[in-house]
């Protein structure tokens, strides 16, 4: 009956032994929630330009609403440039949410150069047909 055949339990209280303190951190396990809401969120703020860029990208008479390079363009070069905006907004949300769920230096860096990529293609293509 004595305690020197039993297990050895680790001494509860902070103050008895323990070297370090641990936290209790309130996120563990929820880390995909947030990332859920950030997209829900970033979903919201481009739902009006998402849906501009898919009716420019699904009704060719809009071509005529601007001037310039864009009505000179040709129709597919119009399409083939409002489908790509199209796909890329639809796609911004979920590379959000999937960075703010990981919340590493490497996937938020994956998701940072993902969307600089989208802003120089949109540069380039916006160059190339609207000035």
């Amino acid at each position: 009956m004595g305690s020197s055949g039993g297990a050895k339990r680790k001494p509860s209280h902070p103050s008895s032994g323990q070297a370090h303190e641990e936290t209790m951190n309130v996120t563990d396990g929820k880390s995909g929630l947030w990332g859920a809401l950030a997209g829900l969120f970033v979903f919201a703020l481009i739902a009006i330009p998402l849906s501009a860029a898919f009716a420019f990208a699904t009704n060719p008479h809009t071509q005529q609403l601007f001037a310039g390079r864009l009505s000179d363009a040709t129709q597919g070069g119009y399409q083939a440039f409002w489908w790509i905006v199209t796909l890329f907004l639809l796609a911004l949300p979920f590379l959000v949410g999937y960075g703010v769920a990981r919340l590493s230096a490497k996937s938020l860096a994956i998701v940072g150069a993902i969307v600089a990529l989208f802003v120089i293609a949109i540069l380039v293509l916006g160059q190339l047909f609207v000035f």
